[in-house]
């Protein structure tokens, strides 16, 4: 939802929060409450992706040390394929520079997973697996990186060259006052 080209407002996400589909839940504290630490997570996110600056995707580590890193990111790859599904204008863009960060998530897809996405599935074959667990997670954040560099551009200071001036010419001393 972050890397949309336009921002959603939280009435439009929140309700993926708690359920993959979207539909309501039933109102209380704890909704609220889940809610209140989703937008704040959400602002998190948000200020660390605009500034360009590292932030940890929440994976938990694998539950067996010989498990491949996928086990571990996985669900957050899943979790960003569901965000793509419900709000598609991100792959709308269709812009060629989409296709090595979408590869670097979906590479932890099975390959037959992957429908309609020949251009896609090419350059996974291309790509190693991540060595560990902390390799993975730096491909996350990049991948993040590299999409918000084409969907939220960051805006590029405009800055006037300073209007040109004539020197100044030496003043001549006044009479009765010291030079400096």
């Amino acid at each position: 939802m972050l890397l949309q080209p336009q921002p959603l407002p939280p009435a439009r996400w929140l309700g993926f929060v708690h359920d993959v589909e979207g539909r309501a839940a039933p109102p209380g504290p704890a909704l609220d409450e889940l809610h209140a630490l989703a937008a704040r997570r959400h602002a998190e996110l948000e200020r660390a992706i605009a500034a360009r600056q590292w932030f940890d995707p929440w994976v938990a580590p694998p539950d067996d040390e010989d498990a491949p890193p996928s086990d571990s990111v996985l669900p957050w790859v899943a979790g960003f394929a569901a965000a793509l599904d419900a709000f598609p204008a991100l792959t709308a863009l269709d812009d060629p520079a989409l296709v090595e960060p979408l590869a670097l998530l979906y590479l932890h897809f099975d390959p037959e997973d992957l429908e309609d996405a020949d251009a896609l599935a090419a350059v996974i074959e291309t790509l190693e697996p991540p060595a560990d667990l902390a390799e993975a997670v730096q491909d996350l954040v990049r991948a993040v990186m590299l999409i918000a560099d084409v969907s939220r551009p960051r805006a590029v200071p405009k800055t006037r060259p300073a209007p040109a001036r004539r020197p100044s010419a030496p003043r001549a001393p006044r009479p009765g006052r010291p030079r400096r």
